[in-house]
């Protein structure tokens, strides 16, 4: 419980860059706090405790403009930035490392029981205003535009934008694209789910900036063990490590 509590409040430091201390993020954040609400009422209502946690899901509603319904399923990692008007059914799911802006409906198109909401694979990144029904799924690392309207698959990767939801074109798997990915989440970039689907120049000019930064990255290796070998022991020593989330929420605990 408490580590689910630690991962929430880290990844609000990693996705938010207006977030500045923990202390804030605890009291000032409704979607975390609508998210702690729901892993409680998610337990009550694993338990036969159904009225309880509806009644936990309607206060948190009131307070903080969300409303998650208990029965969803929700994993780690799960941001709501700003928070105000996102709804999730009862049957949604939810992935690690998903983002939802305000306005998000996670909602049905229809009054039969049983799946009637959207499955969120890891990674996905929902723009603000958007509305994805029915029991549909986004897959892994999918994007949806602001505003869009999705009531179809969405591939792994792809993107979805436009009423009615349409994809755009799916970045293609290479090697080049794997590097950059790799470098990007090394470096903490990507906080709010930029892809190069569209023709965007600064797109563009930051793939450029992560393959040259993985060239010199190779570069300074191969420099390294190569001066190494001639027993320069200045050069073997390892390259300082860049802050995790925890790190930063640490950090920022102790200061």
């Amino acid at each position: 419980m408490f580590k689910h509590i630690r991962e929430d409040i880290a990844c609000v430091f990693d996705r938010d860059p207006a977030a500045r201390s923990t202390f804030e993020v605890l009291t000032t954040y409704p979607g975390l706090h609508a998210l702690l609400h729901y892993r409680l009422a998610h337990w009550c209502w694993n338990h036969g405790l159904k009225y309880l946690a509806r009644m936990i899901s309607f206060l948190s509603r009131w307070f903080t403009g969300i409303e998650i319904h208990p029965g969803a399923t929700i994993g780690r990692k799960f941001f709501i930035d700003h928070g105000m008007g996102v709804v999730i059914g009862e049957t949604a799911e939810i992935g690690d490392n998903v983002t939802l802006y305000h306005g998000v409906t996670l909602g049905g198109t229809s009054w039969n029981k049983g799946k009637r909401h959207p499955t969120l694979r890891d990674g996905v990144v929902v723009g603000a205003g958007a509305k994805v029904l029915g029991p549909i799924e986004i897959g892994e690392n999918g994007r949806v535009g602001s505003n869009a309207v999705v009531t179809k698959d969405v591939p792994a990767g792809a993107t979805a934008v436009g009423i009615p939801g349409r994809i755009i074109v799916k970045k293609e798997d290479s090697e080049a694209n794997r590097r950059r990915q790799a470098m990007a989440n090394k470096i903490g970039f990507d906080a709010y789910g930029m892809t190069d689907e569209m023709p965007d120049p600064i797109a563009r000019s930051i793939h450029n900036l992560l393959d040259h930064m993985q060239a010199v990255d190779e570069k300074i290796d191969r420099m390294s063990n190569a001066l190494g070998e001639l027993g320069h022991k200045e050069c073997t020593g390892q390259l300082p490590k860049l802050k995790t989330e925890l790190d930063e929420v640490t950090s920022t605990k102790e200061s």
